[in-house]
């Protein structure tokens, strides 16, 4: 497919493409040559053009969405054509803008006196400290460069604490490593000083983070939960929650040694991490599915308890939505699926680590095909109306059947609907 860097300069011809009419037949582009996304439209009877001829659903990388919708290259696109990424989706996918979003979010609400954003004080180590009751959902982060005096106070007051260091802008665990002492950064800073020039100068950085150092642990082994979370509109807020996540481990069993400090298959759970390490087991892709996931929790702690963990799981979902709407460019021809990254500590509390745009659609194992594929189609069925022909005029009100394996996580509408 044609990137929008190598030729777009060809926007005219994007821009003759979305004037034409209606293709007769239902059509899609795509920027990623992946089986499961190019099948899926092709077994509804969709045919795939060029992103310069007249489509109904571009499958965009976030680069060529933004440049779409950058207003100096005067494309407006038509009422018969979606796409699937919002224009400032990084507000919430970039590490940093998701943590000031969401400090953000907590001082405004804190500001109205909305119960919500109630305090308390907790003891944490030798120190008492003052958090968030009911929105303490992301772990204590800084940005650097800007926030490092910040952070090196903070490291002071927990100086036994480890933390994550991690590029705002990268994926798949690159550039990713964990620190213990202010020391091992410093030396990391030197070495790497004219890359962080570099880095910083083109609006790059790098958030550190508390690191989580008493996840759950099931076989001795660390995972996260990676969820799939779809959002149809954000101003009123519309998302939806795919029923089959799924864990992802780590290969080798924790170890909070500082020998196994620098050992990515103990820490980092990331496929693209875990697959190159030979304990990788390519049977099952190191993935237990979430059901799996509650009905071992349910029976070793209990269904109460499991309950309220998913409970809580989706209340920071919706947080974090809530908290980038205001800054999002709502768009009724966009629709998102974001891969939510969430750890859970061995108290049971969900931690929100990172969100993905572009989740993986490369399936790993067959299992992982079968679910990927569902994952699509089940979209495909949110998003278009029952005619199934795109419309970006319709309200993206899907019936209980279309929802397939979405459960509804928020609907604004809907409340309006219920307090008038």
């Amino acid at each position: 497919m044609i990137p929008f860097s190598n030729g777009f300069g060809m926007y005219g011809q994007l821009k003759q493409a979305i004037n034409n009419k209606p293709p007769r037949q239902l059509t899609f582009c795509t920027d990623f040559d992946k089986t499961i996304v190019i099948n899926t439209f092709i077994d509804r009877g969709w045919k795939q053009v060029e992103p310069t001829e007249a489509w109904n659903l571009y499958w965009a990388n976030t680069s060529n969405c933004r440049s779409i919708f950058n207003v100096g290259n005067g494309v407006s696109l038509n009422d018969y054509q979606l796409i699937n990424h919002f224009p400032k989706h990084y507000e919430l996918v970039r590490k940093d803008l998701l943590v000031r979003n969401i400090k953000k979010y907590r001082k405004e609400l804190e500001k109205e006196g909305n119960p919500l954003a109630e305090k308390c004080e907790v003891i944490q180590g030798n120190h008492k400290i003052t958090r968030y009751l009911h929105l303490d959902f992301i772990p204590v982060t800084y940005g650097l460069p800007s926030d490092y005096n910040l952070f090196v106070e903070e490291y002071r007051r927990y100086p036994n604490s480890k933390w994550i260091l991690k590029p705002t802008s990268k994926s798949q665990g690159e550039g990713i490593f964990l620190i213990n002492n202010l020391s091992r950064l410093k030396k990391w800073s030197r070495e790497s000083r004219n890359y962080l020039h570099h880095r910083f100068t083109n609006k790059d950085s790098y958030v550190i983070s508390r690191y989580i150092d008493n996840p759950l642990l099931i076989g001795g082994k660390k995972f996260d939960l990676r969820i799939y979370v779809l959002v149809t509109s954000f101003r009123p807020l519309k998302a939806y929650m795919f029923r089959q996540g799924f864990c992802r481990f780590c290969a080798m069993k924790y170890d909070t040694s500082v020998a196994e400090l620098d050992n990515v298959y103990v820490h980092l759970t990331n496929v693209s991490v875990q697959k190159r390490g030979v304990d990788y087991n390519r049977l099952h892709g190191g993935k237990l599915g979430m059901q799996n996931l509650k009905l071992y929790l349910e029976g070793t702690r209990g269904r109460e308890v499991t309950e309220r963990l998913f409970r809580e799981i989706q209340w920071l979902i919706v947080h974090s939505l809530k908290a980038v709407a205001p800054v999002i460019a709502n768009d009724r021809h966009c629709f998102e699926c974001y891969g939510y990254d969430i750890i859970i500590d061995a108290d049971l509390k969900p931690w929100l680590i990172e969100v993905n745009s572009s989740p993986s659609m490369t399936p790993t194992t067959r299992n992982d095909g079968i679910l990927k594929r569902k994952l699509l189609e089940n979209m495909l069925s949110v998003i278009l109306p029952p005619n199934g022909i795109p419309d970006a005029r319709w309200r993206k009100t899907p019936n209980d059947r279309a929802l397939g394996d979405f459960e509804l996580l928020i609907d604004e509408t809907r409340l309006c609907t219920e307090d008038s």
